[in-house]
């Protein structure tokens, strides 16, 4: 999953970027209003972490912007701005949840957890399906009873696989959505990372659909 971190202040930017990272998520950022407004409609995130006072553009005027043009993307908003009628200024705009600051990072990642798997209708915590229970702490799957340990990017694969599933996946989908803006993005890379997850898993658990993509889940 890829998320927006959108923060002025340079350290704490870093900070959140990189335990989010460590969390098994892709991470974008930016530290002004124009550049989050461009970044927010212009790619797919999962989710948005997003200041209020930000320069060159305040954060609830550019959340206002992203939901006038349809974009739907979960956003919590992080602020030192804390009164009842600031947050619900938030909520009216088209924030999905509101933290203040200071916060603890841990409740931040579980927050961004749980509005994700809202959106795709898993309010539970942990994302299963049949066979497989997905540890996000771990970043582990559980398979018939078997833990099979996950690299980073098996991981953020597996995850959104099975928020999608029976739904088809093109390649150019998944890797939007499993790396970040600066990574380098081969398309074709992700056919590895399919093999040595059916190697791992399954090999039916996931399947080609050819000219496209791939379904997770779905039965032969």
């Amino acid at each position: 999953m890829r998320l927006l971190v959108v923060e002025d202040d340079a350290a704490l930017c870093a900070s959140l970027e990189q335990a989010l990272e460590r969390a098994g998520y892709a991470v974008d950022t930016a530290d002004n209003g124009e550049d989050a407004e461009h970044l927010g409609n212009s790619e797919s995130y999962d989710a948005v972490v997003l200041d209020l006072g930000l320069p060159r553009r305040p954060g609830l005027e550019v959340l206002k912007h992203w939901r006038t043009r349809g974009r739907t993307m979960p956003v919590i908003i992080l602020t030192a701005r804390d009164t009842w009628q600031e947050k619900v200024d938030g909520f009216k705009a088209g924030a999905d949840d509101y933290l203040a600051k200071p916060f603890h990072v841990e409740e931040l990642i579980a927050r961004v957890g749980a509005i994700i798997r809202r959106r795709h209708g898993e309010p539970k915590g942990g994302i299963r399906t049949a066979d497989l229970a997905l540890d996000e702490e771990r970043q582990t799957v559980t398979y018939n009873g078997k833990t099979v340990e996950l690299t980073g990017t098996e991981f953020r694969l597996l995850r959104y696989f099975m928020l999608h599933p029976g739904k088809i996946l093109s390649k150019t989908e998944l890797t939007e959505h499993v790396y970040d803006f600066d990574s380098e993005r081969d398309s074709n890379v992700i056919e590895v990372y399919i093999r040595r997850l059916r190697e791992k898993l399954d090999p039916g658990v996931i399947q080609t659909r050819r000219g496209q993509g791939y379904v997770f889940g779905a039965k032969s």
